[in-house]
């Protein structure tokens, strides 16, 4: 009997977790991503289970990733996330990588004065301006960041001329000599708003990881840049070390 219609048993192994092993048989050996599953009545009635054991088997499955709602459609296999660790490097390296298709596009590039917490992070004056550049990233098709980086134009003058689509790392370092050598990070974590929702394809609501960043080359501020990444198919690895073996360990982002 294959596993589509295998009866779950009582046991020494809770029904749910039974359900649950059936349902990452099929996500891993038959259906693609985005396929949806068989409906809660179809597999209650398969594996002769409660809706409440359903209901926990697939929710633990929702909750990890694996498996995602759509209201009034059903559920749906994820596609797998794109791991990432965390280091000093562009999005575009970082996903070739990994063995990934980047691409960017960019969505908004003008010159202004920035708000005032980038201007305290970029140290700038209250007048002078810098470079904003917005863009959407996308790895293998799908969108996977929104990014709203802010550049300090005396670093880089005349930057919004550049081929903005690319590592803007690279960027900075071929024609500026300005390599970023050292950043600051914090992650935290938001929900998708309407228009962020719009632009990364995905449910207003929906789980979002946010990294707040200041990159600098040769101690001098250079980069402001905040990134939105979808929850559901991004994640990253920290390498971590006791502080007393190995003193403070940065953390350094991955773009």
């Amino acid at each position: 009997m294959d596993d589509r219609h295998r009866v779950v048993t009582d046991g020494p192994v809770p029904k749910h977790t039974q359900l649950r092993r059936i349902l990452e048989s099929l996500i891993e050996d038959e259906l693609a991503p985005d396929a949806p599953i068989p409906s809660e009545r179809d597999l209650m009635a398969a594996h002769r289970v409660s809706r409440m054991t359903v209901r926990e088997a697939i929710g633990q499955l929702v909750t990890e990733g694996r498996l995602y709602r759509v209201r009034g459609k059903g559920t749906f296999v994820a596609a797998p996330r794109v791991d990432s660790m965390l280091e000093l490097t562009s999005f575009t390296e970082d996903m070739r990588r990994r063995g990934h298709e980047p691409a960017t596009v960019v969505l908004r590039s003008v010159e202004a004065v920035p708000p005032a917490p980038v201007r305290r992070a970029l140290g700038l004056t209250a007048s002078q301006t810098a470079y904003r550049v917005e863009r959407l990233r996308i790895a293998d098709g799908v969108p996977m960041a929104l990014e709203n980086g802010w550049y300090a134009a005396d670093r880089a003058p005349g930057l919004l001329d550049r081929d903005l689509s690319q590592s803007l790392y690279a960027v900075l370092s071929r024609s500026y000599g300005v390599v970023i050598d050292a950043a600051k990070q914090a992650l935290r974590s938001e929900v998708a708003d309407a228009q962020t929702a719009r632009i990364l394809g995905v449910t207003v609501g929906a789980p979002l990881l946010v990294l707040d960043r200041t990159s600098t080359a040769g101690g001098r501020p250079v980069e402001q840049i905040t990134s939105w990444y979808r929850g559901d198919r991004y994640q990253v690895h920290i390498d971590l070390a006791r502080a007393s073996d190995a003193g403070r360990v940065p953390w350094h982002p991955a773009r």
